[in-house]
């Protein structure tokens, strides 16, 4: 399911173009790592957000993102202007509030915005204010929302080419395991908290 929200998302929104550049949040999780490897495979350049150096890391080296910013770091902003020096071509939106914050205004004219989900703001009990969109009628900006389930028909589409790009090597994946259904709870609060590293998985009973 992660690897079909990213296919979907890039394959009916994103549409990346070779020498474009891709912007994902949550680079190092399920659906980004996906996006990344995808907007690589389809010739643009992927650039990374993701909580921490080691999911940073992990990445730029193993799943070969042009690169990867911290955001837990000071100066997300400069950064991204290191990274993007001609724009965003391409938002692949999984966070919201501050990510989104600092990449809205970098978007060029006729990008195109993901929106998968935005799990920083997921517990606000007040909306966060959002980014003023006159930008969008200024740049011809498409920002589209989409959900999963309404495209699982095309799952053995994704299934299909996916089996293939993991055979070449060129789409990698990596699983977070908790053992024990005692231990849900606890495993989706981290996910919330990016305590995760890659698809949060609980593994219930003993391996077959």
């Amino acid at each position: 399911m992660p690897g079909l929200t990213a296919y979907v998302g890039l394959d009916t929104i994103g549409r990346p173009k070779p020498g474009e550049t891709l912007v994902v949040a949550a680079a190092s999780g399920a659906v980004g790592a996906v996006v990344g490897q995808l907007a690589k495979i389809a010739g643009a350049r992927a650039i990374g957000i993701a909580g921490g150096a080691d999911k940073c890391r992990y990445v730029v080296e193993e799943l070969g993102f042009e690169s990867c910013l911290d955001h837990r770091e000071a100066g997300l902003d400069a950064a991204l202007d290191r990274a993007c020096p001609t724009g965003i071509d391409v938002y692949f939106e999984n966070v919201g509030g501050a990510v989104q914050q600092a990449v809205f205004p970098r978007l060029n004219n006729f990008a195109r915005m993901v929106m998968c989900g935005m799990i920083a703001e997921y517990n606000d009990r007040v909306p966060q204010p959002g980014p003023n969109l006159m930008a969008a009628v200024r740049k011809r900006l498409r920002i589209e929302g989409f959900i999963v389930s309404d495209q699982f028909p095309r799952l053995a589409e994704y299934r299909a080419k996916a089996v293939g790009w993991i055979r070449e090597g060129r789409l990698r994946y990596r699983e977070d395991v908790v053992e024990g259904l005692e231990q849900a709870p606890s495993a989706f609060i981290g996910l919330l908290q990016g305590r995760n590293f890659g698809k949060l998985l609980v593994r219930v009973g003993a391996d077959p």
